[in-house]
């Protein structure tokens, strides 16, 4: 018997069934949470938005996402509150934080001191600057850019 070589079963599924980068973007300023998920949504991503802290973590609960873009200055939690939380409960969750105000920075250092660093983003946001750093985090959006890159992993 010849040496084949090994064949690889492929996904049954066409690539439009198959799972889409998850991201939960938690804003108080209703307008840019949903507007930014509609960007998202239209880029290929699957988004959902949360109005607040509490929300956001709730929604990571029912579905971890592969990535949270969230506010910093929201009330009740904070995005830094929401970060820290995310990190302890789902690690491999990435996190994105933005925000346009000054007070911001104090806020961040004090995470970092307490053993947090997160990447933070200055309000106004450009689309594509927050498309960029999202597909550098979690990869293509594509499914079949991700299978790819599993594919050259060594997975095959």
């Amino acid at each position: 018997m010849k040496n084949r070589p090994r064949v690889h079963e492929m996904p049954s599924k066409p690539a439009a069934e198959l799972p889409r980068p998850f991201i939960v973007v938690a804003d108080d300023e209703k307008r840019i949470a949903d507007t930014l998920v509609l960007i998202l949504k239209s880029k290929g991503y699957a988004a959902q938005a949360a109005h607040d802290g509490a929300s956001a973590l709730a929604i990571c609960r029912q579905n971890v996402p592969d990535l949270v873009v969230s506010d910093v200055v929201m009330p009740g939690m904070n995005g830094i509150e929401l970060a820290i939380a995310i990190r302890r409960q789902f690690p491999g969750c990435h996190i994105l934080l933005f925000s346009g105000q000054a007070e911001t920075m104090e806020i961040l250092e004090d995470a970092k001191r307490r053993g947090y660093d997160f990447e933070l983003l200055a309000k106004p946001l450009h689309p594509e600057e927050l498309l960029a750093r999202i597909e550098k985090l979690i990869g293509p959006k594509n499914p079949r850019q991700r299978l790819g890159r599993w594919w050259g992993k060594g997975h095959g």
